[in-house]
């Protein structure tokens, strides 16, 4: 079937990615989804176009594309059973069934199953804005409430601990670690955007930090001093021995490994849980210091629109969660301190 140009939006976008016609690259799915797509099959073959379309003409991220991966390879394999349903024969029902599966076997938080939904729409808004299906059977699924799990937030004596946990006692790469926790909470980075950040990046001059985000987007953030501080020491007092270690075409990176290679995601969550485990927290992860970044600022008054464009989301629904983590903030308060909440009033 001749594919005709169209857009469809990314998860957590406004904006439309726009289709601008067949591409002969291959794809490069996860090796979750692979298997799957290897079997030639109808309906994976149209995932294997969607994540080359999605990687290709859209420029999505890594992470990105690795959720879609996997969010499809469970697809796949729920309502694809015996390999032979093609993309049209796919139900509201199927999708429907596929995500009560996530939840009652994977028992899967509503947050993740909203994720879940919002792959399959892309992808079927995709196919169906190339004219690969006749009608959008995710567009009548509704969704579970996103708000019904608040995420984890640090109090400001919890984030203290936190970032001061990396001492000179936890080996040399300590004011690497400082300066990137204080960096991450500072600007509110997720953990994909602290290991492409370059030296360049940081404008030690305006005190603030270009961050390029989901999309390849790119946010200006202003940053506080102790941040800045700390960043300077370690471009100072260790970065220069770390470049020396790696490539040249490693050089321009903010923070380096031990071997002087950037940051992988992974090192980021391993450096943010030795940090947890050294101040005595439990369930930090390194979208923890993002939630508690944008929570302490809702909290302090901050605008959401202000915090939106902090935070580089492209959707004010995105945000608007912090909101929900401000009002049980304030539900604990009025716990405490109201002279009738202790029922001796």
């Amino acid at each position: 079937m001749t594919r005709s140009a169209g857009s469809v939006r990314p998860l957590g976008s406004s904006s439309p990615l726009r289709f601008a016609g067949p591409r002969s690259v291959a794809s490069r799915p996860s090796d979750a989804v692979r298997s799957r797509l290897d079997r030639g099959t109808p309906l994976a073959q149209a995932v294997s176009d969607f994540l080359v379309f999605a990687r290709v003409e859209a420029g999505l991220s890594k992470a990105t594309l690795e959720a879609y991966s996997r969010d499809l390879a469970d697809f796949l394999g729920d309502v694809d059973t015996n390999g032979r349903l093609s993309p049209d024969r796919v139900t509201f029902e199927k999708i429907a069934g596929h995500l009560r599966s996530l939840s009652r076997s994977r028992s899967l938080d509503p947050a993740s199953i909203v994720r879940h939904l919002a792959t399959i729409r892309v992808f079927f808004r995709y196919l169906h804005a190339n004219r690969r299906i006749r009608r959008d059977p995710a567009r009548l699924v509704d969704r579970p409430s996103r708000w019904r799990r608040v995420p984890g937030v640090l109090t400001h004596q919890q984030m203290k601990k936190l970032v001061e946990a990396p001492t000179a006692d936890a080996g040399e790469l300590w004011l690497r670690d400082r300066a990137m926790l204080e960096l991450m909470y500072a600007a509110g980075l997720r953990a994909s955007e602290v290991g492409a950040l370059k030296v360049n990046d940081l404008n030690e001059t305006l005190a603030s930090l270009v961050v390029t985000g989901k999309g390849r987007k790119q946010r200006v953030v202003p940053i506080g001093v102790p941040a800045l501080q700390w960043c300077r020491r370690y471009l100072r007092d260790l970065r220069p021995r770390l470049a020396r270690a790696g490539s040249s075409r490693d050089e321009f990176r903010l923070f380096l490994s031990f071997s002087g290679r950037p940051l992988e995601r992974v090192a980021v969550w391993q450096i943010v849980k030795r940090a947890a485990a050294m101040a005595g927290l439990k369930g930090v992860h390194p979208h923890s210091l993002r939630h508690s970044f944008a929570t302490h600022l809702v909290v302090g008054g901050a605008d959401l629109r202000v915090v939106q464009e902090l935070l580089g989301h492209a959707d004010i629904g995105t945000t608007q969660i912090y909101t929900q983590v401000d009002r049980s903030r304030l539900r604990e308060v009025l716990r405490k301190f109201h002279p009738r909440e202790d029922g001796r009033g």
